[in-house]
């Protein structure tokens, strides 16, 4: 399972990881590499390279939970969307009033 939000994990948490981890996960969702791709290239076995990513999205979803950064980050990211979208509608208040609002959470 492959998604945006292992990325987004990866990209706050991925530094916290193992080494053995971070390199498993780069590979697997950046690279695009198999399993077994993995295993080959790293001299293990694919059970040994999907206990790896299964510990690491662990460890990650661990640090989300204590952290909450992807939460914030994504909170403030839909508040700048909907102060654009009140730009584009000329509702200059309302933007005024959303970007202040993101200045305060910053």
């Amino acid at each position: 399972m492959r998604s945006v939000d292992e990325c987004m994990l990866m990209d706050f948490y991925g530094n916290l990881l193992t080494e053995k981890m971070r390199n498993t996960m780069e590979l697997y969702l950046d690279d695009d590499l198999s399993l077994s791709e993995i295993a080959d290239s790293e001299n293990i076995s694919r059970q040994g390279v999907h206990d790896t990513i299964n510990r690491a999205r662990k460890q990650l979803q661990n640090y989300e939970e204590k952290l909450g950064l992807v939460e914030r980050f994504s909170s403030q990211l839909a508040l700048i969307d909907e102060a654009i979208r009140l730009i584009d509608e000329d509702d200059a208040e309302g933007a005024k009033a959303l970007l202040m609002a993101l200045k305060t959470e910053i």
